[in-house]
């Protein structure tokens, strides 16, 4: 259950994303994923971002991927013009996965298949039988900019500060103080 390579992550708060990362996308209807960077998902846009450990697991199936699908709407009366959802899963497993939720009309899934996202992040790690897999998470980020950053405990089940409600409280201390 601990960090692969035990480091600390390498994002922060007033961090900027690397754009030229990437992750895979497939939408409903498409056959194969398509290659979408960083620049193209937060560039010029206000984004939520929530990763976890992996798509038909538990706390994500349970939790976390329908309380940010029921507070959707309030995330975008913050401003937010994206909710998206990462994991180290394929893009094909992310669109059965929304599919099954019923959630695709709003939650982007933004798969990091080979953990390219992830690693360059430190934001891996080790899982008893699921393998190298992505820390659970939200983040959000205004043009590249990381605005919010919420990090849970290593492993697949703890989730205290990365669900949609800590982050519209953050959202609002953010409005308040006009950043």
């Amino acid at each position: 259950m601990s960090a692969i390579s035990g480091e600390k992550p390498k994002i922060s708060v007033g961090d900027r994303l690397p754009e030229d990362l990437y992750f895979g996308a497939l939408n409903e209807g498409e056959v194969e994923p398509r290659k979408v960077t960083v620049k193209e998902v937060f560039g010029g846009k206000n984004v939520v971002m929530f990763g976890i450990p992996g798509a038909f697991t538990s706390v994500c199936s349970s939790k976390h991927l329908p309380q940010y699908y029921d507070r959707y709407e309030k995330l975008k009366q913050k401003g937010v013009d994206i909710v998206a959802c990462t994991a180290v899963n394929d893009p094909y497993v992310l669109r059965e996965w929304a599919r099954n939720h019923n959630t695709a009309d709003k939650i982007l899934m933004l798969a990091d298949g080979d953990a390219t996202f992830h690693s360059a992040l430190s934001l891996i790690q080790r899982l008893p039988f699921a393998g190298i897999r992505n820390y659970r998470y939200s983040m959000y980020v205004s043009d590249c900019v990381v605005k919010i950053f919420n990090l849970e405990e290593p492993g697949a089940l703890s989730y205290k500060v990365s669900g949609p409600d800590r982050m519209l409280q953050d959202l609002e201390r953010l409005q308040k103080e006009g950043k």
